[in-house]
């Protein structure tokens, strides 16, 4: 059996993400998502003979936009490249990218994961480039071919090999997704293909410091499918080496079915595509005056939020980088907190119930800023403890109304009367003579069901904390009697 915890993994990302032009690359075919097979291209997209492309300069901007968002540098002068290569969606038999002069590069983002771990991923480059075209196969038919994407601009987002787990590849795609749609370049939809991902993995014994030969599984377009491709390749990788299989440069596919990577074919190297200038195409010059309006147009960003947060409200470093990750949300939580004096505890309600209640790339929250503030201060001063806090809050989804004028209609304020939860406590007590007994044996674990009973006797209104002060003078009182 091999033994994983002798090696590490070693992760690159390669992230493309549509810009969300309202044109193509190259021509003045529309981008519109779900558009009937074929309808959204021309000569130009593709590559009759005769044409010739002419460049989105929106596209650039987007691109640059993208770059400074990420601290890149900005190539002040780039070209573009043909990277050839035969393939049934690709009817030039190639598709225009950035080779030695990408448009950024040397830029970074940093990182916070769950475990409280904070660290600085590199960005290699980031380069534009054209989609290419989409395979839809269908058993009984055969397979057909859609150019309505080919020549949709892309820019591809390259990191440096810094990530070493599947929980650092997940904390730089959210954090890389957040940046992006901060700066509004791009939807980055991952159900439609708008944001995908390819995972370059290799592993090597800790403490070495070369590289060991990768693969990559690619156009992966989900977080959960990312970390589960991350997770199993490389416990296959470490199960070959240590039975002195030689890694092969592939690509390979992820089953989301099995959970597993599968062989697609074997990996170039960049001189397989013969790069070389695209003719047809002028070189991108960037004046420092183009650069100075771009950078104008970037908003604040992640970063400076979650900094702001943990200096203003005390937060940690991860629960600020959540709330930030969206900026939908993030400005949610901003107008929330100018009404109350809680704001750890709107924002801990944002990130479980909030978040458990939003579908993926969904933002808009049902209940105004108002009233979710005032369901949070009712909550702080002690109104309403935390389970009927969420019970409100549900109750304010179906329908957003005033959570005061809601809590006292309902009937669900908060026990705070010691005498009568002492006297709900005794009862709880006698009726459960085997907890108590258990208690009084030292199984103070059992404290938690006691009190469990109480809540049930108030319908979840009692104070958890009352309750638990009064049960165990209780159970100490007639321990002493006994």
């Amino acid at each position: 059996m091999a033994s994983i915890a002798n090696y590490e993994m070693v992760i690159g990302l390669e992230v493309h993400v549509e810009l969300k032009t309202a044109t193509k690359l190259f021509c003045n075919c529309p981008t519109t998502f779900g558009a009937e097979p074929n309808t959204q291209c021309c000569p130009v997209c593709l590559g009759m003979p005769g044409t010739l492309p002419v460049l989105n300069e929106q596209a650039v901007n987007y691109a640059i936009m993208a770059g400074l968002a990420t601290n890149c540098q900005i190539t002040h002068f780039s070209i573009e490249d043909r990277k050839n290569y035969f393939y049934p969606d690709l009817p030039k038999a190639y598709q225009i990218s950035q080779l030695d002069l990408p448009l950024c590069h040397d830029g970074y983002i940093d990182i916070e994961t769950e475990k409280g771990d904070a660290k600085r991923i590199g960005i290699n480059r980031i380069h534009i480039e054209e989609d290419a075209g989409k395979l839809i196969h269908e058993d009984s038919k055969g397979t057909f071919i859609d150019c309505n994407r080919g020549g949709v601009p892309l820019i591809e987002i390259v990191s440096e090999p810094d990530i070493r787990s599947a929980e650092e590849a997940n904390a730089y795609l959210q954090k890389l997704r957040a940046i992006i749609l901060y700066t509004g370049v791009s939807d980055c939809k991952m159900n439609e293909g708008s944001m995908r991902c390819d995972v370059n993995l290799s592993v090597r014994k800790k403490g070495e410091t070369s590289l060991g030969t990768r693969t990559e599984m690619k156009n992966l377009n989900s977080f959960q499918f990312i970390m589960k491709a991350i997770e199993y390749e490389f416990k296959r990788q470490v199960e070959s080496v240590e039975a002195g299989e030689a890694i092969v440069q592939e690509t390979r596919r992820f089953d989301q079915q099995s959970g597993k990577t599968f062989s697609m074919r074997t990996k170039g190297d960049a001189d397989d595509y013969r790069y070389f200038p695209d003719p047809d195409l002028a070189p991108i010059r960037i004046s420092e005056e183009r650069l100075r309006d771009l950078s104008s147009k970037i908003p604040v960003l992640p970063d400076q939020r979650k900094q702001e947060y943990v200096k203003q409200y005390e937060m940690t470093p991860y629960a600020a980088e959540q709330i930030t990750m969206q900026k939908e949300i993030s400005d949610y939580f901003e107008a929330v907190v100018e009404n109350t004096n809680y704001p750890v505890l709107a924002a801990n309600l944002i990130q479980t119930e909030v978040m458990r209640l939003l579908t993926q790339d969904e933002v808009d929250i049902p209940i105004s800023a108002a009233n979710f503030a005032g369901l949070v201060q009712m909550t702080g001063d002690g109104k309403i403890n935390s389970s009927t806090s969420k019970k409100v809050l549900n109750m304010l989804w179906e329908k957003d109304q005033n959570p005061v004028e809601l809590v006292r209609k309902e009937g669900l304020e908060q026990i705070n009367d010691k005498d009568e939860l002492i006297e709900i406590a005794r009862q709880v007590v006698t009726e459960q003579p085997k907890l108590t007994a258990d208690y009084r044996k030292g199984k103070t674990a059992v404290l938690q069901a006691l009190v469990g009973q109480v809540m049930k006797k108030t319908s979840g209104r009692a104070n958890p904390v009352i309750i638990k002060e009064a049960m165990v003078e209780i159970l100490e009182e007639t321990e002493e009697q006994a």
